[in-house]
Protein backbone atom coordinates (compact mmCIF):
# COMPACT_ATOMS: atom_id res chain seq x y z
CA UNK A 1 0.00 0.00 0.00
CA UNK A 2 1.68 3.39 -0.68
CA UNK A 3 2.00 5.90 1.97
CA UNK A 4 -0.40 8.17 1.40
CA UNK A 5 -3.14 5.70 1.23
CA UNK A 6 -1.82 3.74 4.57
CA UNK A 7 -2.24 7.59 5.84
CA UNK A 8 -5.85 8.11 4.32
CA UNK A 9 -6.49 4.54 5.77
CA UNK A 10 -5.24 5.89 9.33
CA UNK A 11 -7.69 8.91 9.30
CA UNK A 12 -10.46 6.72 8.47
CA UNK A 13 -9.67 3.77 11.26
CA UNK A 14 -9.58 6.73 13.44
CA UNK A 15 -13.49 8.23 13.30
CA UNK A 16 -14.56 4.74 12.04
CA UNK A 17 -13.84 4.01 16.32
CA UNK A 18 -16.60 6.34 16.46
CA UNK A 19 -19.23 4.57 14.69
CA UNK A 20 -17.51 0.58 15.37
CA UNK A 21 -16.99 1.22 19.38
CA UNK A 22 -13.92 -0.29 18.64
CA UNK A 23 -11.48 1.56 20.54
CA UNK A 24 -8.56 -0.60 20.17
CA UNK A 25 -7.45 0.48 17.15
CA UNK A 26 -7.19 4.50 18.84
CA UNK A 27 -3.89 3.32 20.25
CA UNK A 28 -2.38 1.35 17.88
CA UNK A 29 -2.78 4.04 15.15
CA UNK A 30 -1.19 6.61 17.62
CA UNK A 31 2.40 7.20 18.91
CA UNK A 32 2.62 6.30 22.79
CA UNK A 33 5.12 8.49 23.18
CA UNK A 34 6.16 11.74 25.61
CA UNK A 35 6.22 13.81 22.16
CA UNK A 36 2.94 13.01 21.49
CA UNK A 37 0.53 15.60 21.34
CA UNK A 38 -2.89 16.69 20.49
CA UNK A 39 -5.68 19.29 20.43
CA UNK A 40 -9.25 18.79 20.10
CA UNK A 41 -12.50 20.25 18.20
CA UNK A 42 -14.50 20.07 21.94
CA UNK A 43 -13.51 20.86 25.60
CA UNK A 44 -11.16 20.20 27.19
CA UNK A 45 -9.00 22.58 24.72
CA UNK A 46 -5.36 22.67 26.34
CA UNK A 47 -2.70 20.73 24.80
CA UNK A 48 -2.70 16.88 25.99
CA UNK A 49 -0.14 14.39 26.08
CA UNK A 50 -0.96 10.46 24.76
CA UNK A 51 -2.93 8.56 27.96
CA UNK A 52 -5.19 11.91 28.29
CA UNK A 53 -5.82 12.24 24.63
CA UNK A 54 -6.88 8.19 24.82
CA UNK A 55 -8.75 8.55 27.07
CA UNK A 56 -10.69 11.68 26.45
CA UNK A 57 -11.46 10.04 22.49
CA UNK A 58 -12.47 6.81 23.99
CA UNK A 59 -15.12 8.47 26.24
CA UNK A 60 -16.22 10.63 23.19
CA UNK A 61 -17.09 7.90 21.22
CA UNK A 62 -18.92 5.99 23.51
CA UNK A 63 -21.26 8.77 24.11
CA UNK A 64 -22.21 9.39 20.85
CA UNK A 65 -24.35 6.70 19.13
CA UNK A 66 -25.97 7.43 15.29
CA UNK A 67 -22.68 8.46 14.78
CA UNK A 68 -21.48 9.36 11.25
CA UNK A 69 -18.60 11.07 9.76
CA UNK A 70 -17.17 12.61 5.96
CA UNK A 71 -13.65 13.59 5.53
CA UNK A 72 -13.38 15.76 2.58
CA UNK A 73 -10.41 17.41 0.87
CA UNK A 74 -7.95 15.79 2.40
CA UNK A 75 -4.44 16.49 1.51
CA UNK A 76 -1.37 14.20 2.99
CA UNK A 77 2.37 15.92 2.14
CA UNK A 78 5.34 13.48 3.02
CA UNK A 79 8.68 14.57 4.29
CA UNK A 80 10.77 11.12 4.33
CA UNK A 81 9.48 9.73 7.67
CA UNK A 82 7.26 12.23 8.57
CA UNK A 83 3.75 13.23 6.58
CA UNK A 84 1.16 15.95 7.35
CA UNK A 85 -2.37 15.23 6.92
CA UNK A 86 -5.08 18.11 6.28
CA UNK A 87 -8.79 17.97 5.99
CA UNK A 88 -12.08 18.62 7.09
CA UNK A 89 -14.07 16.45 8.66
CA UNK A 90 -18.12 16.77 9.30
CA UNK A 91 -19.27 14.70 12.03
CA UNK A 92 -23.13 14.38 13.19
CA UNK A 93 -24.34 11.96 16.05
CA UNK A 94 -26.26 12.18 19.24
CA UNK A 95 -24.41 12.58 22.39
CA UNK A 96 -26.45 10.47 25.02
CA UNK A 97 -26.14 11.23 28.56
CA UNK A 98 -26.36 7.75 30.35
CA UNK A 99 -27.45 9.50 33.89
CA UNK A 100 -30.54 11.07 32.57
CA UNK A 101 -31.20 8.71 29.28
CA UNK A 102 -31.07 11.86 27.11
CA UNK A 103 -29.78 12.21 23.88
CA UNK A 104 -28.36 15.61 21.92
CA UNK A 105 -28.33 15.97 18.31
CA UNK A 106 -25.18 17.50 17.28
CA UNK A 107 -23.43 18.45 13.77
CA UNK A 108 -20.21 19.79 13.28
CA UNK A 109 -17.65 20.35 10.93
CA UNK A 110 -13.66 20.96 11.87
CA UNK A 111 -10.27 21.16 10.45
CA UNK A 112 -7.86 18.66 10.78
CA UNK A 113 -4.29 18.36 10.89
CA UNK A 114 -2.60 15.19 11.81
CA UNK A 115 1.00 14.93 11.95
CA UNK A 116 2.58 11.24 11.41
CA UNK A 117 5.87 9.65 11.47
CA UNK A 118 7.32 6.62 10.52
CA UNK A 119 9.54 3.92 11.69
CA UNK A 120 7.97 0.70 10.91
CA UNK A 121 4.69 1.98 9.98
CA UNK A 122 2.63 5.43 10.56
CA UNK A 123 1.60 6.12 13.28
CA UNK A 124 0.05 9.97 14.31
CA UNK A 125 2.30 12.20 16.47
CA UNK A 126 0.61 15.18 16.69
CA UNK A 127 -3.35 15.92 16.19
CA UNK A 128 -5.25 19.10 15.86
CA UNK A 129 -8.57 19.64 15.39
CA UNK A 130 -10.64 22.97 15.68
CA UNK A 131 -14.60 23.32 14.86
CA UNK A 132 -16.02 25.61 12.16
CA UNK A 133 -19.12 25.28 13.04
CA UNK A 134 -21.83 23.68 14.80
Amino acid sequence: MADKDEILEIITTFFNAGKTKNLAPLSVIQLDDARFSSYSDVPPLDLKDYATTIALQQLRFVSISDYEFEVKNARVDIFDNCAIATFTVRQTGMVVDNYSFRGQHFAMESRGTFVFIKSQRWKMVHIHLSRISD
